[in-house]
This record gives C-alpha cells, sequence and structure tokens, in this order.
C-alpha cells in the first residue's frame, strides 16, 4: 500500500517533475536519434524554402517574385532570415542529414521549454509521457522539416518569460513567431489582455509597440521594394487551401468546404467563443468584466491595487490563456494542415488537465486525436475526430476552470473600499 501511495504521489505531485522531466528528456532524444538513422527524410517544403531562399540571397526582395517549387513565398519576412541561416548551414539546403540534426536540436529545445511551462503551471506529471508519444510531431521536425516547428518554440518561449513575469522578452519571442508564421496570432487575443491585467497600460502599450517595432524592423527590406505584396503575401487571411490537404473539413464535402458562407461561419464562430473566454474566463485575475477592464486605460489604477491585479496573472493563467485561444484559432480554422500539429500537440495534455478530466479520459482524447492527425490521406472519420477532440478542449477548459479566481475580489471594490476608510 505504501509503494502504490509513493506511485501516485510521484504521478500527481507537481514537484516531481523537476527530476522526471530530464529522465523523458533523454529518453526522447535517443527516439530522435533513431527515427532519424532509420526513418527516411521525406520532401515536401524544404526544398522550396531552399529555392526561395536562394533568390533572396540573389538579391529579390519583391514578394511577388519570390517562388519555389510549391509556390510563391507565402511567410513573413523571420521565416526567410531563418531558412537563410540553415541555408548556409546546410551547403545550399543539399545537407539534410545535418539539417534534421538541427532540427532535432530545435525539437529537444522546444520540448525542454515546454517542460518547464508545464512546471511553473504546476501540471501533474502524469500527463508529460503524452509530450514525447506522439509519431506526427517527431514527423514534422525530424522528417519534414517545416517553419512551424520554429513557430512553435518562439510561442512557447513567449509562454515561459510571460509565465516568469520577464514580459518585454515573451513579447519578443512572441513577435518573432508571428515574423515566422502568422498562425501565431491565434494567441494574440490572450496576449493582449493578459499583459492589461499584467502590467500598467503604459508597460502594456510599450509591449505592444515593441512587438509591432520588432514586425516593421524585420520586413523594412521588403516593405521598401513592394510592401503590398508582402502584406498580402506573408499575412494573407483570405488565403484558401486545397479541399485534398485539409485535417479537419474534409467531412463536410468538397462544395461545403470551398464556400464563402462555410467560411463566413467559422469566422463568426472564432469571434463569438474568443469572446466568451474574455468576458467570462481571461479577465478574472483583475476581477473585472470586460468593459470595466477597458475602462482602466483611461482611468489607470492606483499602483497598490495595479500590483493586487498583476499578481494575479499566475504562470498556470497565462498558459492556459494563451493556449486556449490558440486551439480556439485551430478548431474554427477553415482549412488546418498536417504541420499545425506543432502547435497542438504540446497543448492538448496540458489543456486536458485543465479540463478536470480523469486521467484515463485524457490519455483517451489525446491517442484519438493522436491516431486522427497521423491518417493519411485524412478521412471523413479522422477529420470528425480531430474537430472532436479540439471541440473537447475547449469545452473542457471553459467547463474546467469555471470555479477559478471566484474568490478574487474586484479591484474596483478594494479601490472604494481604501476610498471610504481614508475618508
Amino acid at each position: 500500500m505504501e509503494l502504490y501511495n509513493e506511485a501516485i504521489d510521484i504521478a500527481t505531485n507537481p514537484k516531481h517533475a523537476r527530476w522526471l522531466s530530464p529522465l523523458f528528456l533523454a529518453t526522447d532524444a535517443f527516439l530522435c536519434a533513431a527515427i532519424i538513422l532509420r526513418i527516411p527524410y521525406t520532401e515536401i517544403d524544404w526544398k522550396a524554402y531552399m529555392q526561395q531562399v536562394a533568390q533572396y540571397r540573389s538579391g529579390e526582395r519583391d514578394y511577388a517574385l519570390v517562388k519555389g517549387d510549391t509556390g510563391p513565398l507565402v511567410y513573413p519576412a523571420a521565416h526567410v532570415y531563418t531558412y537563410n541561416a540553415l541555408y548556409n548551414i546546410t551547403n545550399g539546403g543539399t545537407d539534410i542529414f545535418r539539417a534534421q540534426y538541427i532540427f532535432a536540436g530545435l525539437y529537444m529545445s522546444t520540448l525542454s521549454v515546454v517542460m518547464a511551462c508545464y512546471q511553473n503551471a504546476k501540471a501533474p506529471p502524469y500527463i508529460f509521457p503524452l509530450l514525447i508519444l506522439s509519431k506526427r510531431l517527431h514527423s514534422l521536425f525530424l522528417l519534414r522539416l517545416f517553419n512551424d516547428c520554429f513557430a512553435a518554440l518562439a510561442l512557447f518561449t513567449a509562454i515561459y518569460f510571460y509565465q516568469r513575469r520577464i514580459f518585454t522578452v515573451g513579447s519578443v519571442a512572441f513577435a518573432f513567431g508571428v515574423g515566422i508564421k502568422m498562425s501565431l496570432l491565434l494567441a494574440a487575443p490572450a496576449v493582449g489582455i493578459i499583459l492589461l491585467q499584467a502590467l500598467p497600460f503604459k508597460n502594456a502599450i510599450n509591449s505592444v509597440f515593441l512587438m509591432a517595432q520588432i514586425q516593421f524592423t524585420l520586413s523594412l527590406p521588403f516593405l521598401l521594394e513592394n510592401w503590398l505584396a508582402y502584406l498580402t503575401r506573408s499575412f494573407q487571411l483570405n488565403r484558401v487551401f486545397l479541399y485534398k490537404w485539409t485535417v479537419n473539413w474534409r467531412f463536410i464535402g468538397e462544395k461545403q468546404f470551398l464556400s464563402s458562407e462555410f467560411a463566413i461561419i467559422l469566422l463568426c464562430l472564432h469571434a463569438i467563443v474568443t469572446a466568451i473566454f474574455l468576458l467570462s474566463r481571461w479577465t478574472r485575475p483583475s476581477g473585472l468584466t470586460l468593459p470595466a477592464l477597458l475602462k482602466t486605460i483611461f482611468r489607470p489604477r492606483p499602483p497598490l491595487i495595479q500590483q493586487r491585479m498583476s499578481l494575479n496573472v499566475s504562470p498556470d493563467f497565462t498558459m492556459t490563456a494563451i493556449l486556449t485561444s490558440q486551439i480556439i484559432g485551430l478548431l474554427y480554422a477553415r482549412s488546418l494542415h498536417y504541420q499545425f500539429y506543432a502547435y497542438l500537440a504540446w497543448a492538448t495534455p496540458f489543456l486536458l488537465w485543465k479540463s478536470r478530466m480523469h486521467p484515463a479520459l485524457i490519455y483517451a482524447v489525446w491517442t484519438a486525436q493522436e491516431w486522427a492527425w497521423n491518417v493519411y490521406p485524412s478521412t471523413n472519420l479522422s477529420s470528425q475526430v480531430v474537430v472532436g477532440c479540439l471541440a473537447i478542449q475547449v469545452i473542457g477548459v471553459w467547463v474546467g476552470t469555471s470555479g477559478e479566481y471566484a474568490d478574487v475580489t474586484p479591484t474596483s471594490e478594494i479601490e472604494e473600499h481604501k476610498n471610504g476608510h481614508i475618508e
């Protein structure tokens, strides 16, 4: 019985994650090496990335003219700089083996940051094995070399520094991630509301300006050459993916998938669900409604009140809000491709835990999701499972966090009490 209790304590007590994480990392390092040595590399986008970088290196700065075998360049400037560095290291992109080991290092670095984020949020060790077991995630990093891998590192790096309350570094990481791939903009609503509650308004605005300045600086050479082509290509909000590649909405049929009505419905649902979380969950550290919180922009709280509100923005809340915002965006995305799993795989165990599911259900949902993302090409059933698992996470987090911050005293009441006491 004592051994059983000790095992339960190891599985559920967050303090054990400190010594268990290195064991998981070491295990995954061996797994990465085995995958690279035994499983053939699959060419998808790497060659096109290198072709586009070669044109950049030859002096081309007009996004309208930069193309590769898979089509035009459709990623922001940080993507170009990142793969330009890889071009140098991998002999013009020809040394695939070296590139794979670089991505193995990228994978291990991202996993280390993810585990650190989980520890900061005091997640239980029993969900940590799910962080190293994804076949699809290993494939994206080690066998496909997608740019989403760098964006995923930037996302979790931002979460880590926001958790540690080093907001400037977190904002730099988030901005660089957006500069690699605009998919990270899905987390922007949560990032904004976190900054607004954790920092005085002036500091929060400075963080937003910093992120904008980083984007402007990274993109300046391309903006000067053809600003319209850069903005419409790298942040192409109306981009339509081919039905044959979709992972999520295949089950609705191609005609409905390609219809503008369906796109509008998804956009509206995305906005509505994000608004629900903004109104009912993401402002809770302040103890204020969203309208009341926005009023603090024009009527800042006294320093003591602001500090109390800021301290309520915990590492747990920060990670939950940002990952939930990202997952809401994925749920209502018109089309997900397999590389989007880079943003999902390491978010799912945490969000399922936040839903307060039984561990057996957490593992069951994770397994179903992993199966669905490994079906190629996607089928009606696999796409239904993809959407269903995303919906379970969004609904689960909303239900599971219903009681959090219920005891937070609204800062307006604290201020009124203080003023009344002074009088």
